[in-house]
């Protein structure tokens, strides 16, 4: 394989499921602080008056940099939160599994740690926004709502061992041991996902991208499910979303801030 090939194989699936691009207005207010004995690195701006807190979870190789222009946006009216998960930028990395099950749970950690208690809004790009569906389903009474941002789904990505070769060539050539393992976790954390209790009591935006380039060329280098049965589950599911269609690209929170913002302005609101 040549060296070109195997770049655009690194190329193809970070776009489907979400990669950085340096900035640096959260960086600069970003704390390091020491929890359960690793470093986490994150963001924390709090409004006083603020009666939630806005957590954000980042997709797939996806640093808190990218949400800059919305954490600009919401923190005049709402307490924010943004990190690092393990293995991204200075927080340290782990052993522990990188399922979604066990990121949910360290999330709590770290914003229990931070002093930071629920109702929560949720807000997840890309593969973190099946994180945050999956927080939300375990622990309903800790949220006041969810937006998703071009939200990764359940059952939409293929089991690790049925990926094609040179998709699971390039993940072990062009990504971090963190990346790959999540990666890895993908197809089961979208079954426990799938197997919890529904959230459709629960407010809740979803962000699409559906951009309208003649240059924009879907790709997903086979790694998602597309089989009639996947998709009338995916399209089935939180009947009572609102869905807002975006002509953006799959880094809407960086390309379109101002859209996530008034998402997260209206789930605010929604009580």
């Amino acid at each position: 394989m040549s060296l070109s090939s195997r770049t655009n194989i690194a190329l193809a699936l970070a776009a489907c499921l979400g990669c950085a691009t340096p900035a640096f207005a959260a960086a600069e207010k970003a704390s390091i602080d020491t929890i359960d004995g690793r470093k986490v690195e994150s963001v924390t701006i709090r409004h006083p008056a603020s009666k939630v807190v806005v957590v954000f979870e980042s997709g797939l190789r996806g640093t808190l940099e990218k949400w800059d222009k919305v954490l600009d946006a919401v923190s005049p009216n709402a307490t924010v939160f943004a990190y690092n998960r393990p293995g991204y930028v200075q927080s340290d990395v782990t052993d522990a599994p990188r399922d979604g099950a066990t990121i949910v749970e360290q999330l709590r950690q770290v914003l229990r740690q931070k002093g930071l208690a629920p109702p929560y809004v949720l807000v997840g790009h890309s593969l973190g926004g099946l994180y945050m569906q999956l927080f939300a389903r375990r622990y309903p009474n800790e949220v006041q709502g969810i937006v998703l941002v071009d939200s990764l789904m359940p059952k939409m990505m293929k089991k690790p061992e049925s990926l094609p070769l040179t998709t699971r060539i390039g993940k072990q050539l062009f990504f971090s041991g963190t990346v790959g393992r999540e990666i890895d976790g993908i197809y089961d954390t979208g079954e426990i996902v799938a197997a919890l209790p529904g959230i459709d009591h629960m407010p809740m935006i979803k962000l699409i991208n559906v951009p309208k380039s003649a240059t924009a060329i879907p790709v997903d280098f086979g790694a998602f499910n597309r089989d009639p049965a996947t998709v009338a589950f995916v399209r089935g599911l939180y009947p009572n979303a609102k869905k807002v269609i975006v002509d953006s690209d799959h880094q809407m929170h960086s390309a379109n801030p101002e859209v996530v913002a008034k998402a997260i302005a209206d789930i605010i609101g929604a009580r």
